[in-house]
């Protein structure tokens, strides 16, 4: 079967993992004298890693997650208090620290 045969085929069979990297492993296991078995599971390897791949991308798009800018609207960043609570925070904290502790007259 001719290169241009089975990469027709693979895209028939909506094999797109194995379709794009077909040339590379087939190079490599011409190069270094792989087995047929070898050859096929990398292959196999190939189209379950872009299989992944497409699936992670596919739950990304729809998770619909907010983005970086629209984050301050969504009110995930803290706002400083007012003045007046600020004040009366300190206060709160000066007057508790000068109040003597019982046993201490």
């Amino acid at each position: 079967m001719e290169r241009s045969e089975v990469l027709d085929a693979m895209g028939k069979l909506k094999l797109y993992g194995m379709r794009t990297s077909y040339d590379e492993i087939i190079t490599t296991a011409v190069k270094r004298q792989h087995e047929p078995q070898r050859i096929i599971g990398d292959l196999l390897n190939a189209e379950i890693s872009e299989k992944q791949a497409r699936s992670i991308k596919y739950q990304m798009t729809i998770a619909k997650l907010p983005l970086a800018k629209e984050l301050p609207s969504h009110g995930l960043l803290c706002k400083p208090l007012p003045g007046d609570r600020d004040v009366q925070l300190r206060s709160d904290r000066d007057q508790r620290d000068s109040d003597p502790r019982p046993g201490q007259w």
